[in-house]
């Protein structure tokens, strides 16, 4: 039987946007370093009914932030290339219709179609339910499905900076009150997108966190020969299945019609300022996303491989991490995750740096190398102890 895929162009999408030009979050600012604009504006129909989008305009890349998705990047424009990917889920869908606390603990799989995501803040991982069968936590917990409490913009005419900054709480009464502050910032001219967020503890008592930023790109960043650039100091599959390709770990081929997800666990390396980068590029190295990181903060990397078929998700995802995405109780015995006293904040940053010219690609590589330089990686074949329960 014959079957035909419907494919939804971001301009079809953003076709459905009813844009505010009367928005304070409207802008249009002019630097030394060339002019940034901005434009607010709400989803219209459908599940995407409501939500609200933020597009940024650098003059060298378009950013789309969707602060009633947790600060969500959904999409990264640079030049003709689309960095992100073509989920079934078919978003952004509101926060609303996304069934958080299914008894599956899977309901965040409904919701899930961005470039960026955070998973977190209570928890990032797999779902865990109690020993009677109720749901303790959701896969990737609730900050990628919380709207925004308030928004705003800073600009600095000097530098070119410009900030999209979001207001969030993570709270339930007798559980967990966490604030987090999430600035998105660009700089006129550049295709360099930063990521800052703080996480405050805003409870009476310590308390322990967890955030994962999942990071997704599909065609025409991936395709067959793409490839996953990183300099590793400890890398181990998740499960058996994934322990199957552990040879080809980091090489991506066609979209494969019942392709099960494979899932690699990692240790990078990192400059003296604690920095490190990862990059998928594709086969001939003229475009890539690079991502880069302080290990300090955000010590483990994750590395999703699903190249199923183009209708049911062809991506892979790049995630730097607290912790591993298992469940939160095995996290939490391997002390992976971040304690916070009373008033407490931490802080991540990560970078996103998306490349058109073989140049940039070259660089970023250049860069990757001279991490590894002298470096043996100690690349398990088999899951390892203490990152996978029961290995």
């Amino acid at each position: 039987m014959a079957r035909t895929t419907i494919a939804r162009s971001l301009a079809d999408s953003l076709q459905n946007v009813a844009w505010d030009e009367s928005s304070p979050l409207t802008v249009s600012l002019e630097s030394a370093r060339g002019e940034i604009q901005t434009r607010h504006g709400r989803f219209v129909g459908g599940r995407a009914d409501g939500v609200e989008i933020v597009r940024i305009d650098t003059g060298a890349v378009v950013v789309h932030v969707l602060p009633t998705r947790g600060m969500a990047i959904w999409k990264i424009e640079h030049g003709p290339v689309r960095f992100g990917w073509d989920s079934p889920v078919d978003g952004p869908v509101h926060p609303s219709l996304v069934p958080i606390h299914d008894p599956s603990g899977l309901g965040w799989l409904e919701g899930f179609d961005e470039l960026l995501v955070r998973c977190g803040l209570e928890s990032n991982g797999a779902p865990e339910h109690d020993d009677h069968g109720r749901l303790a936590y959701p896969l990737h917990g609730r900050i990628g499905n919380m709207p925004a409490d308030g928004l705003e913009i800073e600009y600095d005419e000097v530098t070119g900076r410009l900030e999209l900054i979001g207001y969030f709480r993570e709270s339930r009464l007798f559980f967990s009150n966490f604030r987090l502050r999430s600035r998105v910032r660009v700089h006129a001219g550049s295709p360099v997108v930063d990521v800052l967020d703080d996480v405050t503890n805003d409870g009476s008592q310590p308390a322990t966190m967890q955030l994962l930023y999942h990071i997704n790109v599909g065609a025409p960043v991936l395709e067959n020969g793409s490839s996953l650039v990183m300099p590793i100091d400890e890398l181990a599959p998740k499960d058996k299945l994934s322990a199957e390709e552990i040879d080809a770990w980091n090489e991506y081929s066609d979209p494969q019609s019942g392709y099960a997800e494979r899932v690699y666990f990692a240790k990078l390396l990192a400059d003296e300022a604690n920095l490190t980068t990862a990059m998928l590029q594709n086969a001939d190295a003229s475009k890539a996303l690079a991502v880069t990181y302080s290990v300090k903060s955000l010590p483990r990397f994750v590395v999703w491989k699903n190249t199923a078929d183009r209708a049911d998700g062809y991506v892979t995802g790049l995630e730097p991490a607290t912790n591993y995405p298992n469940q939160r109780s095995f996290e939490a015995s391997q002390q992976r995750v971040v304690q916070l006293q009373p008033e407490q904040t931490a802080s991540f940053r990560i970078t996103l740096n998306p490349m058109t010219d073989a140049e940039s690609v070259a660089t970023v590589q250049e860069k990757i190398d001279k991490l590894t330089a002298d470096h043996s990686p100690n690349i398990h074949r088999v899951p390892r102890p203490g990152w996978t329960p029961g290995a």
